[in-house]
């Protein structure tokens, strides 16, 4: 009869230990997910291992305990498992010093944001989490969790909170702080202290004044762009962690060795040493960003649409399939790349090199329906500027088209058209309403029209584009007839026919 493996605390003895052990804690994160505990988290542990500091972490999930109860269980541990084909190498970084779940907290999550020990907020409550309107890219003012917190009592959303927590801050003396976003925002820092002033704003009378006073002289919101592929935990990575380790980890997070972390250097309040871990401090995040969310998101929505298609269940399967390999490219070099100012320093071949490296890691298994899923929001923020770019030059982005394509004909499927599993897995706010589009077209043409042109779903740019709906809905019908694999063919063969567009660069020479 075989001993279980003792659970993972500080005092268990097993085969990687805690890098640190926080003292104060310095940080309060909003979205204690997979990607924090193995982006933020690690390159904090680095920071504190390099130049100590009370830089501590308190993790906020937003609603469910799953994390936070195991996180209790285990001393606020949890492995990082970096994972490459033939090798898994693990990490705990150990720098949380308490974690709480929001939803069951809220006056909580406003009071530490009060606390004056507390000198950043990090976020990465996804895209969905900001409570803003993509039409318009103001704060949603009929969004009834939004209008609620604008009525007082425990605020229960994102900017809601922040809003709130800065108010009893200014109140309280005003120690300063800083507001990190690490989602995957056009200038994050700015569109969060955009939606944060805008809930101020609107606070009866003169209410929010003392608040907007704080923020001029005493918060700040830097930008950041953040990168690392962290798929979901499966029961076998929990077996290997705990085989590997020694010990139990009921929450491991497995990880690509890749990361990277493009950070202006703005903080009211001071700074862990991020850099220690490897993170950029930089004036070009706007240029990472680009690089990141058009080149590796972009594609990597392409890769996720057309390999559950195409019966796959993760992206290493998908990218070793020729023909979305050659898709996979095409909208890299000829419709993306053009589109970005690449950041001074970065080596594109070598970056576009190793994006295909990342993909291709079949040890990591990141799973098709989970890079799919919330492609509503996902795909508003990758694919507009870089389509209406080629546009505007007289061409037709036919890959950024296919991705459109591949993205209804999994969310919202003609009648008669099963896209498979894979794509049923995804989630997707939108999903009922385009569903509902769907049931009621005739043609992809028809849906396209409806869901681009009708809906905005893509912004007002790409909803006036009647060539650009069209080629959708074109692609559209030629995977519901002939199959994915035609429309990958018809859509790669187009793109080669078209004059490859100006770089960025050249664009901007006089």
């Amino acid at each position: 009869m075989s001993i279980p493996a003792p659970a993972l605390r500080r005092t268990t003895s097993a085969t990687a230990s805690p890098l640190v052990a926080p003292t104060a804690p310095g940080i309060l994160h909003l979205g204690l997910g997979s990607f924090h505990r193995a982006h933020q988290a690690v390159y904090t542990a680095a920071a504190l291992q390099s130049a100590g500091g009370d830089w501590g972490i308190v993790g906020v999930a937003s609603r469910s305990r799953t994390i936070v109860d195991a996180m209790h269980a285990q001393d606020m541990l949890y492995t990082v498992a970096t994972i490459a084909p033939g090798t898994t190498s693990l990490t705990i970084p150990g720098v949380h010093a308490d974690a709480f779940v929001g939803a069951e907290q809220p006056e909580r999550v406003v009071a530490q944001i009060a606390d004056p020990g507390i000198r950043i907020v990090t976020l990465t409550v996804t895209e969905n989490g900001y409570s803003y309107s993509p039409a318009t890219q103001h704060l949603d003012l009929d969004d009834d969790t939004v209008r609620s917190d604008l009525r007082g009592g425990a605020a229960r959303s994102t900017i809601g909170q922040l809003a709130r927590g800065l108010q009893a801050r200014a109140a309280a003396g005003g120690a300063p702080i800083s507001i990190l976003s690490c989602d995957n925002l056009s200038a994050n820092g700015a569109h969060t202290e955009k939606l944060v002033r805008e809930f101020l704003l609107e606070l009866p009378g003169s209410e929010g004044a003392d608040t907007l006073a704080f923020l001029d002289r005493a918060v700040s919101f830097p930008s950041s762009m953040v990168d690392r592929i962290v798929p979901a935990t499966t029961s076998e990575l929990r077996t290997r962690v705990d085989t590997l380790l020694g010990a139990r980890d009921d929450i491991p997070v497995p990880a690509e060795p890749f990361t990277m972390w493009a950070i202006e250097d703005r903080f009211a309040g001071g700074r862990p040493a991020w850099e220690a871990g490897g993170a950029v401090f930089t004036d070009e995040v706007g240029r990472y960003e680009q690089m990141k969310v058009r080149l590796l998101n972009g594609t990597h929505s392409l890769i996720a649409y057309l390999g559950a298609l195409s019966g796959v269940g993760t992206i290493p399967e998908a990218i070793g399939l020729d023909d979305i390999e050659s898709a996979a490219r095409a909208v890299l070099r000829d419709e993306y790349e053009p589109s970005i100012e690449v950041p001074s320093g970065v080596d594109i071949r070598a970056y576009e090199s190793e994006l295909f490296e990342r993909w291709a890691n079949s040890a990591l298994g990141h799973r098709t329906s989970q890079v799919g899923t919330d492609g509503s929001v996902k795909l508003r923020q990758r694919i507009p500027e870089p389509a209406l770019r080629a546009l505007r030059l007289g061409e037709m982005p036919h890959l950024i088209a296919l991705t459109v394509a591949g993205y209804l004909s999994c969310i919202a499927p003609l009648p008669g058209f099963d896209p498979g599993l894979h794509a049923a897995a995804m989630t997707d706010g939108a999903r009922e309403r385009l569903a509902g589009y769907a049931a009621s077209a005739r043609t992809g043409r028809e849906l396209a029209q409806r869901v681009i042109g009708e809906l905005h779903l893509f912004g007002d740019g790409l909803g006036s584009q009647d060539a650009f709906i069209a080629r959708v809905g074109e692609l559209v019908d030629t995977i519901q007839r002939r199959g994915v694999d035609a429309a990958i063919a018809d859509a790669v063969s187009a793109s080669q026919t078209t004059t490859p567009s100006l770089t960025r660069a050249e664009e901007l020479q006089p």
